[in-house]
């Protein structure tokens, strides 16, 4: 008879020790671990990648009248994954070949992408840096600066302000807006749901400048607003309504079905149900739709240039005179300033860019740390609340 240490010996794996109650000697079963990389598929691996990055060199610097950086290494990228697929076809069956080249192929696409987002990062700071790490540059406007001045007077602290307070505007305009339209289209529908639904996937590829253009004329040349803060955060609310509401109706349909017909079954109504039950089970899913409208926003250029202005004073006030943002700062000091008044400004503009990833670093933390955690895993603090309950019991 073929017994269960038998079958374990002969499939390659240790048997799981079992205890009393089906769990193992020491009070745990022991995990089985699958080897995924073996030594054959890491020297595949490696040779293709070599394979390629010389061949393509050949090719691109000896043969072809081919240049540029970006060119060589999507040429490497194809070339590594052809060779790669050949090779793996000498060694292994069609089936494994198919899910280790779309596994390479995938990876190397999310290695290359994380590899562009700090190339940016780090280039930023490198060009950044002499700005950076002057202390006057986190707390001073360039009020008192001149276009030779020296970088230990002035900063960019005017356009970080302006900044927070455009995005913080816009987001409280645009997630209740974009929240409702999500919960009228993914819980209440009707005859409006669809063209509501086609409005606002045609608003997610409305061109940024468009939004500048309809608060410029709307609320500017007609209704008699300023040239403000508030003006660019109206901008900034338009741009990033579609794409919170968009994000948050694929995150409340993702919600099971069986809690709602729970909720149902124990008498609350529709809207007690989607309050208490939809929404705080997508919450962090809301979350990240507010992330990434967020990310939308907090980066525009065109409709702040438009509706807000330029100034290098500071503006606590949102609703009167111009107010500056770090993108704008960014764009103007590098773009128009930097290449005809002074180099000096370029490095500030790199500077303000520093800061203002640093600022949608902590915006972004932020957002995530109030999201919550995932739904039915319980925080820190329920943890805690429930260990001292049975403490006491």
């Amino acid at each position: 008879m073929v017994t269960q240490d038998t079958r374990s010996a002969a499939a390659g794996t240790r048997p799981e020790a079992t205890g009393p109650e089906g769990t193992g000697a020491q009070g745990a079963q022991l995990k089985v671990r699958i080897v995924r990389v073996s030594v054959a598929g890491a020297a595949t691996l490696v040779g293709a990648a070599a394979g390629a990055l010389g061949l393509v060199w050949v090719l691109y610097e000896r043969v072809l009248p081919f240049s540029g950086v970006l060119g060589f290494w999507l040429c490497w990228y194809v070339a590594f994954v052809l060779l790669y697929a050949a090779m793996a076809g000498m060694q292994w069956d069609r089936r494994d070949v198919v899910n280790k080249v779309t596994t390479v192929a995938f990876g190397g696409a999310g290695v290359a992408v994380l590899a562009i987002v700090f190339g940016t990062d780090l280039y930023t700071l490198v060009r950044g840096a002499p700005a950076a790490f002057h202390a006057n540059f986190w707390y001073q406007s360039m009020s008192l600066a001149c276009p030779q001045g020296p970088l230990d007077i002035g900063g960019a602290a005017h356009a970080a302000v302006g900044t927070l307070m455009q995005i913080a505007i816009g987001t409280a305009l645009s997630v209740p807006l974009a929240v409702a339209t999500a919960v009228f289209l993914a819980e209440v529908g009707g005859a409006l749901a669809r063209p509501v639904r086609i409005i606002v996937e045609a608003m997610t590829a409305l061109p940024d400048i468009i939004a500048g253009l309809f608060v410029y004329a709307l609320f500017v040349l007609t209704l008699g607003l300023q040239k403000s803060g508030l003006a660019a955060a109206l901008a900034i609310a338009v741009t990033m309504l579609p794409i919170i509401a968009r994000a948050s109706e694929v995150v409340l349909r993702l919600v099971p079905g069986t809690l709602r017909e729970a909720s149902y079954a124990l008498g609350s109504s529709q809207w007690r149900t989607v309050w208490n039950v939809v929404l705080a089970t997508a919450r962090p899913g809301l979350a990240t739709a507010i992330v990434l409208g967020m990310a939308r926003g907090i980066g525009e250029t065109a409709p702040v240039l438009i509706v807000a202005g330029f100034s290098k004073e500071f503006n606590f006030n949102p609703v009167s005179g111009p107010m500056v943002s770090l993108p704008l700062y960014i764009w103007g000091y590098v773009h128009v300033l930097g290449s005809s008044v002074a180099p000096l400004y370029i490095v500030r503009g790199f500077g303000a860019g520093v800061m203002l990833v640093l600022v949608v670093l902590g915006l972004f933390t932020l957002a995530r740390k109030l999201g919550g955690t995932a739904p039915g895993e319980l925080s820190k603090r329920q943890r805690r609340q429930l260990a001292r309950q049975g403490d006491q019991v």
